[in-house]
């Protein structure tokens, strides 16, 4: 009886080949992971950013004394994006016509039609990214803007 003897044909091997296909497609799984998390990242900053504007506007648009109250709706804007760092607001309010021309609020701008107050906040934040991509901005600003109109 003759001894049993295998060929081997490096060619028609195929025992490195999963590892060489994981050794190539793992650092791009893994660039996808970090991509997708920044954007998440980057994407909470913005609902934030926006939610606090529109919570400091809220507050304005409650009546005519809060509309003017410009420090407390800033500071209820801040209180609501605590999470964000470097949170900035401002806070403006301002009146029309209904007729559609300007005003100045005062009682005797608009004759003949109701004088509309608004309340706006502007937020912003800047977001340094936890990984650096080749080629991408080092800081991101989020910018967030409400709205609202006074209730009469």
């Amino acid at each position: 009886m003759e001894p049993v003897t295998s060929k081997v044909n490096w060619r028609t091997n195929e025992a490195g080949q999963s590892l060489v296909e994981v050794a190539i497609s793992l650092p791009l799984l893994l660039l996808l992971l970090l991509g997708a998390m920044e954007f998440g990242q980057l994407y909470y900053v913005a609902i934030e950013v926006t939610n606090a504007a529109h919570a400091g506007a809220q507050y304005g648009a409650q009546n005519k004394i809060t509309a003017s109250d410009n420090a407390g709706m800033q500071s209820l804007a801040l209180a609501d994006g605590v999470n964000v760092s470097g949170l900035s607001a401002t806070t403006s309010h301002y009146c029309s016509c209904s007729n559609g021309l300007s005003s100045t609020c005062q009682p005797t701008d608009c004759t003949g039609a109701l004088i509309l107050e608004y309340v706006e906040v502007d937020t912003s934040a800047t977001t340094t990214p936890r990984v650096h991509f080749p080629g991408s901005p080092t800081t991101f600003t989020t910018k967030g803007k409400a709205i609202l109109r006074v209730q009469q």
